[in-house]
């Protein structure tokens, strides 16, 4: 049996960029051939796709890590390594993509849309691509960047005209079976809807797509019954529609109340896409007229509900008494809304761009080390990531774009002294202030350099600590080599 899976948490890993190649060209006759090793391909991504084939989150439900391939690491000869191929997931229209802390990434409407969940990391420069008329012939090449990794959270936000709302047995289930091709399990105990059931309706030359939200009840927007697992259906409907029950002999319970309790937990629930749920066109079905107490019951709190400017509608399911006036009604409230509306809703994907004075980088006090000094920012980290720590010129190299950047003028301004620890992308060093930025050093072979010869800038344990650590860093900035 198919299964209905509205929500689902996945891991998506981008791929790792392939490593540089550091080579010298030789060939006969040739003994300064120069520098031409190859840089390494970019990782793939990991993109969401909208398939308005794909209903149900149901493969993410079994499947729930995605990784896309790495990028292959550059040669000699100037070749360059094959980029990692992209990881293409699809997902139903309507996917909203949050963080694991709630905060909304992407709205994926519309088919074809997408969204790079997860974005690979960028493939090591070889040492052709390093040299420079300082550094003719690097010794050393960039090491791949490791690809993004994120936990996020994917909800399903039904794509649907208008939506069914009221308590369990109102009869909802049933109205979508009468009015659309859709066939519901119907039964008389409540809660008989575990999922949302969607159908299409046709009213003239208006066609439409009606949901049936599952039953609510008193506390459903603090999460009791089913309400909060189905009330972020109905944030894309451009109609709700109350259905009421009037054969219901229930103690302390009318359709008026009914209307006032399901409007109360309406106006309760905060709607994560930011939409305003009170200012939707309502319509009341009064359901099961069939029944003659129930007939009554309407007549008699039809000028109430009426009073307060609803449209009501008296209908019965069983005998199909009053649906085609009431698929007329629903079917003019829609296309009432899809004339405001200039243009379809666009999918959303939250940007947030650097501020106009940003430096790339921040160094604020270590809280875990006293006397030492933590950097961050997109750039320093990543160069840290992508240094082969076992080659002093590669560290050298580092060095140098770290002053070229500020980070070293901004430590000495904060007070840093020589020989404090210095912690960036999670590797620790005891700094040592070097040559001013743009300032030129001697060479003295490739892989070395003077300011490194002791080796006492970093240790063993640190090398291997830096070759260990691969965390996730960015792809966004770019910035020329040398």
């Amino acid at each position: 049996m198919s299964r209905f899976v509205d929500r689902a948490v996945i891991h998506a890993a981008a791929g790792g960029g392939g490593h540089g190649c550091a080579s010298v060209h030789r060939e006969k006759f040739k003994p300064l051939g120069g520098p031409d090793g190859g840089n390494g391909g970019n990782g793939g991504d990991v993109v969401l796709v909208v398939d308005p084939g794909v209903h149900t989150l149901l493969d993410f439900h079994f499947r729930s890590h995605a990784r896309a391939t790495n990028g292959k690491q550059g040669q000699g000869s100037n070749r360059n390594g094959a980029v990692g191929e992209d990881l293409e997931l699809r997902v139903p229209d309507g996917t909203v993509v949050l963080s694991t802390d709630g905060e909304l990434l992407a709205d994926l409407t519309g088919a074809g849309t997408r969204f790079v969940a997860a974005r690979g990391g960028r493939g090591g420069l070889g040492n052709a691509a390093l040299a420079s008329k300082a550094r003719k012939a690097p010794g050393f090449a960039l090491l791949g960047e490791p690809g993004e990794e994120h936990d996020l959270v994917l909800e399903l936000r039904s794509v649907a005209d208008v939506g069914l709302v009221g308590f369990p047995s109102a009869g909802k289930s049933s109205l979508v079976s009468v009015l659309s091709a859709a066939r519901p399990k119907i039964a008389d105990y409540p809660f008989t809807t575990l999922v949302p059931n969607l159908g299409v309706v046709t009213a003239g030359d208006t066609v439409f797509t009606i949901a049936d939200v599952p039953g609510l009840i008193p506390g459903a927007s603090q999460g009791k019954g089913l309400g909060l697992d189905f009330l972020r259906h109905i944030e894309r409907c451009a109609v709700l529609v109350h259905v009421v029950d009037c054969a219901n002999y229930e103690p302390g319970r009318d359709p008026v109340s009914d209307v006032d309790a399901l409007e109360e937990e309406l106006a309760r629930y905060t709607p994560s896409l930011g939409t305003d749920l009170s200012s939707r066109p309502r319509l009341v079905v009064l359901n099961k007229v069939d029944v003659p107490d129930a007939a009554e019951l309407a007549a008699m709190v039809r000028p109430d509900l009426e009073s307060r400017g609803l449209p009501v509608f008296e209908v019965s399911a069983a005998s199909h008494q009053g649906l085609r006036e009431l698929s007329f009604a629903m079917g003019d409230a829609v296309v009432k809304h899809r004339a405001e509306q200039s243009e379809p809703g666009p999918s959303r994907q939250v940007i947030r761009p650097s501020a106009v004075d940003d430096s790339g980088f921040t160094v604020q006090p270590d809280p875990e080390i006293p006397g030492g000094f933590v950097v961050h920012g997109k750039r320093p980290e990543r160069w840290v990531r992508q240094t082969d720590f076992d080659n002093n010129e590669a560290v050298g190299y580092l060095g140098d774009r770290l002053a070229r950047l500020g980070v070293e003028e901004e430590l000495a301004r904060q007070g840093a002294e020589p020989g404090c620890p210095v912690t960036i992308a999670g590797l620790t060093f005891d700094w040592e202030p070097a040559t001013p930025a743009g300032v030129a050093v001697a060479r003295t072979g490739r892989g070395t350099d003077p300011r490194l010869e002791d080796d006492s800038r970093i240790g063993a344990a640190e090398r291997k600590e830096a070759r260990r650590i691969r965390r996730t860093g960015s792809a966004d900035d770019t910035e020329e080599p040398g």
